[in-house]
């Protein structure tokens, strides 16, 4: 049985679409991550599982449920985009407070240790840095023991290994049963957790399945070498992206066999020649990158062709 799912789901402001018939399941046991460029519509489906926004048409439901009926929601936590902690109350208070909402919540000191927030349990919110402030947002969203988790954005102004701290906690929680749903700009951060990954692009899902399958899906290869024409390379057939990063053109192609056999037929001087599989990140950028080239060739006045920033 899923723990949540859509079904058709559009929802849209005027004329404007935010998210454009999904239709997907989360499954109970699983960390699934949401990827999408600025846009794509992570965070409106975020808000229309959490209930704080109704489809404009399809279904929506969580725990078998109405997302919008609080008795549904008693199981999910949240970390949205934007922390929000009151500036005069400690931190253990605001664990104490929410955790209090709950009849089956983690203990704070527990809690606390969990997500390496033992040192400002005392300290008030309003003096902690941004990276603790976010800590403990993340750390609340599982004060209630909640069977699903949705992080939007989780390590936004944490430094490496704050992040890798994080993301430790969130695998042991996991590991305790929670279903987490998370958005990142971090694709490593996505490798580093999600056992299903989600990529949408202009309100759609563009793929869903294993991190290696989307690599693989995508069929991209990153080709590296130095070579004087860099735009002569650039234009060469199966270029999908190309990037200079300390001399070195670094290429994103279809078929990388395909690109070396044009390479040496157009007779341009190359040398330090290195092809390798893809990155999620490369095949993220293959796939959004794709899909906005097609909607850039929609009809002028069709419901996906105008949209703005509607994250």
């Amino acid at each position: 049985m899923t723990i949540a799912e859509f079904v058709h789901v559009t929802r849209r402001y005027g004329d404007l679409v935010a998210v454009d018939d999904v239709t997907l399941g989360i499954d109970p046991g699983v960390i699934v991550g949401l990827l999408g460029p600025n846009g794509a519509g992570k965070t409106t489906l975020l808000s229309l599982l959490q209930g704080l926004r109704r489809p404009t048409s399809g279904r929506v439901k969580m725990f078998g449920g109405d997302p919008s009926d609080p008795r549904n929601r008693r199981l999910l936590g949240t970390t949205p985009q934007e922390t929000a902690l009151p500036d005069t109350l400690r931190v253990g208070e605001v664990i104490d407070y929410v955790g209090g909402h709950f009849a089956d919540r983690a203990p704070t000191a527990e809690l606390a240790a969990e997500f390496g927030l033992d040192e400002v349990l005392r300290r008030q919110c309003g003096s902690l840095s941004g990276g603790q402030k976010r800590r403990v947002a993340v750390a609340l969203a599982f004060v209630g023991r909640p069977r699903l988790v949705l992080l939007d954005e989780p390590t936004t102004g944490l430094d490496v290994d704050a992040r890798r701290t994080l993301w430790a906690a969130i695998r042991r929680q996991h590991e305790a049963g929670a279903t987490v749903v998370v958005t990142s700009h971090y694709l490593e951060e996505i490798e580093a957790l999600a056992q299903r990954v989600v990529v949408m692009g202009e309100g759609r899902v563009l793929a869903d399945d294993t991190v290696a399958s989307v690599v693989g899906r995508v069929g991209v290869s990153r080709v590296e070498l130095t070579i004087d024409d860099a735009d002569g390379v650039a234009a060469l057939p199966g270029v999908v992206r190309h990037q200079q990063a300390d001399g070195i053109e670094v290429l994103t192609v279809r078929d990388a066999d395909a690109f070396i056999r044009a390479l040496v037929q157009s007779g341009a001087d190359f040398r330090d020649l290195a092809v390798r599989g893809a990155t999620l990140e490369e095949a993220f950028l293959a796939l959004t990158e794709a899909a906005g080239s097609a909607m850039a060739h929609s009809a002028p006045g069709s419901p996906t062709s105008s949209r703005k920033d509607l994250s």
